[in-house]
């Protein structure tokens, strides 16, 4: 068995950066009317910037497979060039087809060698879905090297023409056309971009993260569906596929729509938050005073005093210095979010060797956990 080391973190923000107040000149209002709960959800979830991959327009300047080349290319220099990429393992929750797969489209881009492809999809797990393939293929000797990437292009599906059948049926039903929370709700929450890593079995420049170990879970088993698209979710918690919808109701229903469940979002996602970050840590012998920095990927600052709250009961609390998030500054962007706060950290010169990193990525899609433990060196 090989070690595994990052060497190289980078990202691609497409465009400027959104304030609050711009987003519906891009997003677009539905009905013609101002979102009710926008105001109260960017209160709660603290971001004051995000980026998208549309004009005010609602035109697409990029694509997700655009934007995960726009970051992965910048892994290329002298010493490890486009040439040398043996494994691209790429993981979304929005890519822009069906088939073929986001790594292949990607791939399209890189014009580069034949390479063996991996992609992940889920929710916000899918990027760390797509690191952990390339640490096993590095670690088992498979390839020297692989490039992992997380991604996002949601911002088209958050257009307000993706709801405006919706809300036009609702009024000639005479019923109020406003769009339920758990769409509106998730408008105001996402965003655009992509982050890669590059892994080697060998360190390599004047830092390098060595990943120790990674775990996942998944409680499907026991929960209903949370966070979804490409359906509706019926009253006794089943989902009813888009396959399975007259293709006159995709529209009149917003079946393709990202939705989310918050009553059972509320219930289990820091619950299990907490149980599975126990397990992982007593699993791999590591406490609290292990970790220097703590990544925890969180949709809202509104989960971030109950996540803390839940640690510290399950014996694992994470003093307040320890914790490093950047959703206020970049927003969620979803499977990309964990790509983006490491990269960030990783080239901002405060790391020193010896320090340990803890990754922590939720998804509440039907309630996944990932975790990842690094070491600086």
């Amino acid at each position: 068995m090989f070690e595994v080391y990052i060497t190289k973190a980078a990202k691609y923000l497409p465009n400027e950066a959104v304030s609050n107040d711009e987003m519906e000149d891009y997003l677009g209002l539905i009905n013609d009317a101002a979102s009710k709960a926008r105001r109260i959800i960017l209160r709660n979830n603290k971001i004051t910037s995000r980026y998208y991959a549309i004009d005010k327009t609602g035109k697409s300047t990029h694509n997700n497979a655009e934007l995960t080349r726009n970051a992965v290319v910048q892994l290329f220099d002298e010493n490890f060039t486009a040439q040398d990429l043996e494994v691209l393992s790429c993981g979304t929750s929005t890519p822009d087809v069906f088939l073929p797969s986001h790594a292949a489209m990607v791939h399209g881009l890189l014009k580069n060698k034949s390479v063996e492809l991996n992609s992940s999809t889920g929710v916000c797990c899918a990027g760390m879905n797509s690191l952990k393939f390339g640490f096993l293929s590095v670690r088992s000797g498979n390839s020297k090297n692989a490039i992992c990437t997380g991604s996002e292009r949601v911002s088209t599906w958050l257009n307000a023409q993706m709801y405006n059948h919706e809300a036009a049926n609702l009024k000639s039903l005479e019923e109020q056309p406003i769009i339920a929370f758990k769409k509106d709700f998730l408008r105001w929450m996402l965003s655009d971009g992509a982050g890669a890593f590059l892994l080697e079995n060998k360190p390599r420049g004047p830092i390098s993260l060595k990943i120790e170990w990674m775990e996942a879970f998944s409680y499907a088993y026991e929960l209903e569906t949370c966070m979804y698209a490409g359906g509706d979710k019926l009253e006794n918690g089943e989902i009813k596929a888009w396959s399975d919808y007259a293709p006159e109701e995709w529209l009149k229903e917003s079946v393709f729509a990202i939705k989310q469940d918050v009553k059972i979002l509320d219930e289990f996602i820091l619950s299990k938050g907490a149980e599975s970050m126990r397990d992982a840590m007593v699993k791999n012998n590591i406490t609290a005073d292990q970790v220097d920095y703590f990544m925890p990927h969180v949709s809202s600052n509104f989960f971030v005093e109950g996540l803390k709250k839940g640690l510290t009961e399950k014996g694992i609390g994470m003093a307040d210095y320890k914790w490093f998030m950047n959703l206020s500054r970049v927003g969620n962007v979803g499977s990309a979010s964990i790509y983006l706060a490491l990269e960030e950290l990783m080239n901002s010169g405060n790391l020193k060797k010896g320090d340990r990193i803890l990754l922590s990525v939720p998804e509440s899609g039907r309630f996944s956990f990932a975790y990842a433990y690094l070491t600086v060196c």
